[in-house]
């Protein structure tokens, strides 16, 4: 079984700060990688991005968010960053921040 947990209180600050349907959305993505494995995940839901960050794809009515995340030793998925898309592709300084957050993570 899989656990997702956020890396800490600045990424559950970017998270929370997401308009709720886009939350619900994320929530969607989450439960499934709980019950069928991050393995099994694919695209729409979730899409490699750069060495080992990935994103989770959270979509509303009118915008779309992006949680992006690294796997961890113990079967563990964690959020090292959240933002909403503005553009079509996620933007070099977005992901070098993401890995940079990553590399606390004891793996």
């Amino acid at each position: 079984m899989w656990m997702v947990e956020v890396l800490n209180d600045e990424v559950a600050a970017e998270l929370n700060a997401w308009p709720e349907e886009l939350q619900a959305s994320l929530a969607h993505v989450i439960k499934r990688i709980k019950s069928i494995g991050i393995e099994r995940m694919c695209e729409p839901h979730v899409k490699h991005l750069d060495g080992k960050l990935w994103e989770m794809r959270a979509s509303g009515k009118d915008t779309e968010g992006r949680a992006l995340y690294v796997t961890a030793t113990g079967r563990r998925v964690v959020i090292v960053l959240a933002f909403i898309k503005k553009t079509r592709k996620t933007p070099r300084h977005i992901i070098e921040k993401a890995q940079e957050r990553a590399r606390s993570i004891g793996r």
